[in-house]
């Protein structure tokens, strides 16, 4: 009898999890360095898969691992998983607790926003000026090669993937298989160099609630509750009537329900109005996520004014969003292709190193100057949505700020209904080849500078002097 992938997918998840924490547990390395249990059953499923073990089955004759342990359809199903879980988490940042006003909302928003947008900008200008200097003379490759570093870095995999028959169309195939390599491996380089960053902001004493190694207790380190501390689980139903566990993910599923009619309804304007005058289609590449946000928002703002009585507990959600969490890390790493990179290995190289200098400079330099309070939350998040993931930054977050006690995830939550409908696989990211393949370079070079200035300026000079975040009615 055939097996189903998806519970095969959940089974292994579950192994590579239990295998995880089991090694997290006995040693005091991975406990130090605050490396968790996910991080760790993702790189061994990584190990597991075919371009590691597989690729040593081939060289060693052993045919039947060549593949790795896993077939395509559990791989394929890992990769939903890892799109549905970051979909949960989205869908329930804003269950559960009050609606702010809109000026809070802005404000908190703001230095993430004006942080995201002028890197994100950035990875524009950096990669057309590679293009014009280096890439273009050096390599004679296409001038599409300048959105290589934004589409790969900050888009992702997904991204890369999405735009397959844009790169098509437009005479650069080869471009797909230069961002697919470049998503991967930023994705392992934003993994490390991330940890590696969090490790030295905890050690500076620049975080809030992130406690040194020899500052936890045996328990701490292992990451276990003692058996006195354990937190009682949160109800909000009587299990006769419906467990509180499926009342609270009913509205999850309402916020995502609420988020594709968003998502559909706004391809369908798309399709009616400039895509089928023009043949430019950009909203189908929005990701699901920033919608299934709106749709929280728009299922708490109801639940908050028509039900008198308490039905979602923030607590259950942050419950939700931890395991999700946990899931979408350890499929998305084991997902991962190592073998994406093509045939243009120095473009690849170029524009991985100055993508990630880039993001580097954003962290140290700019983020102090944007987001002064709790700058190493905030920098850590940022960090991993800029080097292809938003899955990379959650985890980040997660070492740094387990109870989510800094302003950091709800204010990047916030910034992402603004940014992703523009930027790491939004509205401009879609467009951005084609604008150049119309107008050239240079134009869209000039217009990237001019935004990543006008968002700079924004975030130094307004919510880096306390005008944002830091206020009172903040």
């Amino acid at each position: 009898m055939e097996l189903n992938p998806v519970l095969v997918a959940f089974v292994i998840l579950g192994i590579l999890l239990a295998a995880g924490h089991a090694l997290r547990v006995r040693s005091a390395l991975l406990q130090r360095y605050f490396i968790p249990a996910s991080l760790i059953a993702g790189l061994l499923g990584l190990l597991l898969g075919k371009d590691v073990l597989g690729q040593g089955a081939s060289l060693l004759g052993l045919s039947a691992l060549s593949g790795g342990l896993y077939s395509e359809d559990v791989l394929q199903v890992m990769t939903g998983i890892t799109d549905i879980s970051i979909t949960l988490i989205f869908a329930a940042l804003f269950l559960g607790k009050p609606i702010p006003r809109l000026k809070k909302m802005w404000n908190q928003a703001g230095p993430h926003l004006s942080y995201g947008m002028t890197i994100g900008w950035g990875q524009y200008v950096l990669g057309l000026l590679l293009f014009l200097l280096i890439l273009g003379p050096l390599f004679d490759i296409s001038p599409l090669a300048g959105a290589l570093i934004e589409i790969s870095l900050q888009g992702g995999t997904g991204t890369a993937a999405g735009l397959r028959s844009t790169f098509e169309s437009l005479g650069f195939p080869e471009g797909v298989d230069i961002a697919m390599g470049l998503s991967a491996s930023s994705i392992i380089l934003g993994l490390v160099t991330g940890v590696l960053f969090v490790n030295y902001t905890v050690r500076k004493g620049y975080t809030s609630h992130a406690k040194k190694a020899e500052d936890r207790t045996q328990a701490e380190k292992e990451g276990r509750f003692e058996e006195e501390h354990i937190p009682a689980a949160e109800k909000t139903t009587r299990a006769e009537a419906m467990d509180s566990l499926t009342a609270n993910l009913v509205a999850v599923f309402l916020a995502i329900g609420a988020g594709m009619l968003l998502q559909q309804s706004l391809v369908w304007l798309e399709q009616v109005t400039w895509g089928s005058a023009y043949e430019v289609y950009i909203v189908k590449h929005i990701p699901l996520f920033p919608l299934a946000l709106v749709g929280g928002v728009l299922v708490q703002w109801v639940y908050g004014r028509f039900l008198p009585f308490p039905l979602i507990d923030r607590g259950m959600m942050l419950r939700i969003q931890g395991v999700a969490l946990d899931l979408m890390i350890v499929s998305a790493i084991v997902s991962i292709s190592l073998s994406q990179i093509g045939q243009h290995i120095f473009v690849f190289l170029i524009l991985l190193l100055f993508g990630l200098g880039w993001n580097w400079f954003g962290i140290f330099v700019i983020a102090k100057k944007m987001m002064p309070d709790h700058w190493a939350e905030r920098s850590a998040l940022e960090y991993g949505q800029s080097t292809a993931m938003t899955t990379t930054g959650l985890l980040l977050l997660q070492m740094v700020d387990p109870e989510k006690k800094t302003p950091a995830f709800d204010s990047f939550g916030y910034k992402q209904v603004i940014f992703e409908p523009f930027l790491g696989g939004g509205l401009f990211t879609a467009a951005s080849m084609p604008l150049i393949a119309t107008f050239g370079p240079v134009p869209v070079l000039i217009g990237a500078a001019l935004l990543m200035v006008i968002w700079g300026a924004l975030g130094i000079f307004y919510f880096g002097k306390g005008s944002g975040a830091s206020r009172p009615d903040a």
